[in-house]
């Protein structure tokens, strides 16, 4: 598995750029095993095996389900452009991206541990949250640039999908991320899957607290 991991870092292999076949079961056990190890530490806080539990499920359910919810209209776009038959090449970066951030996630966990350990607060930890899961993202996304690379120097359109890619995954994973959680349980609140108000709009609660409306 560590050398699974590292291929996957260094994009080497079949996970390197390319066109061939994408390995979906590697990528999706490392999602999995690396996003999860990650939802545990966070769920963990206070010493939470309930919660912890839950958000290692949840962990990897983002990651895979806001790709699968871009996929569509990424598919979409690259065919208006006429750039279909290089959508292999651009889901495989795509794919890649997502298993490095699960991976650089899952390294952060001494990380996550050592300021539970260290007593960080309820507020602290979901800051801190936030701040590796920025980290993980930019690893992808530098991922997704190096695919991207010789796709963009065959045809310049190409660029046109990768900066909508990513202006949707943010859009999308933010939302879904609010109506996930929690990912760190409130010391005062039951452990729990989704929040009773789940289904409420991220950007409308971070509009009434920006503008107090």
């Amino acid at each position: 598995m560590s050398a699974t991991l590292e291929h996957v870092l260094r994009g080497e292999r079949e996970f390197a750029p390319g066109t061939g076949a994408i390995p979906l079961a590697r990528l999706g056990l490392t999602l999995a095993l690396c996003g999860g190890a990650h939802g545990l530490a966070l769920g963990f806080f206070a010493l939470r095996g309930e919660q912890a539990f839950y958000s290692g499920l949840k962990v990897p359910l983002l990651l895979a389900l806001s790709t699968a919810l871009c996929c569509p209209s990424f598919y979409a776009l690259n065919a208006v452009l006429g750039l279909r038959q290089d959508f292999s090449a651009a889901l495989r970066g795509v794919l890649c991206a997502q298993a490095v951030v699960a991976v650089v996630l899952a390294s952060f966990v001494p990380v996550v541990v050592f300021f539970q350990a260290s007593g960080v607060s309820y507020r602290g930890a979901v800051l801190l949250d936030g701040m590796l899961f920025l980290a993980a993202s930019l690893a992808g996304q530098w991922t997704l640039a190096r695919h991207y690379r010789p796709l963009v120097a065959r045809n310049r359109r190409h660029l046109v999908p990768r900066t909508a890619w990513l202006v949707l995954y943010w859009f999308v994973t933010i939302q879904l991320a609010w109506v996930l959680r929690p990912f760190v349980g409130a010391p005062g609140l039951s452990p729990s899957f989704l929040r009773p108000n789940a289904w409420s709009n991220a950007y409308v609660v971070l509009a009434r607290t920006v503008f107090g409306a």
